[in-house]
């Protein structure tokens, strides 16, 4: 049994929280996944995009039984004023799919989950259609599985990039298990240099987004599950 469980998108996005922690892998439904554990924690790296992440979600409540599970990662602002680094925790997630919705404890504003990468242009219309502040792919996903086997449900995501920056388009190294090919990716981008600009910015974005993430986590860990114990693995 463990008390908390996060599911994140991608190894990036909480390598500096599970920096020490064991590894182990377990199997759900003939899937083998990787899950990083520290005490009462513990996080899996689901893969990109809702599938993945709905499955990793039940993976994890069915081997782990969490009192709690929190969808983390990176998400993308639609409100101009949020910059990279700032740290979100909603007061809704929306599934931007169906127009559903799972309401949060506390937090503040509206966070949708989009089927794919957005573009600026279409980070526009979400803000309007839906009034939300941030935009991700996976956090309404793990809200239905936690709703669905009564396990409450936390969203904590960091802005990896402004409203206004256009991401390189990586849907296409995305495998329909939600994994993404770097290597292809690299090839992709190593005979563009027109790229390499873009993709600097979003390196030192991610870096900066996934230190404030896990600093966050931290704190929440630390003052509501933990009682002060060092969750960093350290």
């Amino acid at each position: 049994m463990s008390r908390v469980a996060i599911v994140a998108a991608i190894e990036r996005e909480v390598r500096p929280l599970v920096k020490g922690w064991r590894i182990s892998e377990r199997e759900h439904e003939g899937r083998r996944i990787k899950v990083y554990e520290h005490g009462d924690v513990t996080v899996v790296c689901a893969g990109i995009g809702s599938v993945a992440a709905r499955r990793a979600a039940e993976a994890v409540i069915a081997l782990y039984n969490p009192e709690v599970i929190y969808s983390s990662g990176f998400a993308g602002a639609l409100d101009s004023s949020l910059k990279v680094g700032e740290v979100i925790r909603p007061q809704r997630v929306v599934n931007a799919g169906d127009g559903s919705s799972v309401p949060l404890d506390g937090g503040k504003g509206v966070l949708v989950s989009f089927g794919s990468v957005a573009t600026p242009q279409q980070k526009i219309k979400l803000r309007e259609a839906y009034a939300a502040q941030a935009v991700d792919m996976e956090a309404s996903a793990v809200g239905r599985a936690a709703e669905a086997r009564g396990i409450r449900f936390g969203v904590v995501k960091a802005i990896s990039d402004d409203s206004d920056f256009e991401l390189p388009a990586m849907d296409r190294f995305v495998d329909g298990a939600g994994q993404f090919h770097e290597l292809r990716f690299a090839l992709f981008a190593a005979v563009r240099p027109w790229m390499w600009p873009q993709l600097a910015g979003l390196a030192r974005n991610s870096a900066r987004a996934a230190n404030a993430l896990c600093g966050a986590l931290e704190q929440t860990l630390r003052e509501n599950f933990i009682g002060g114990s060092d969750s960093s693995g350290k």
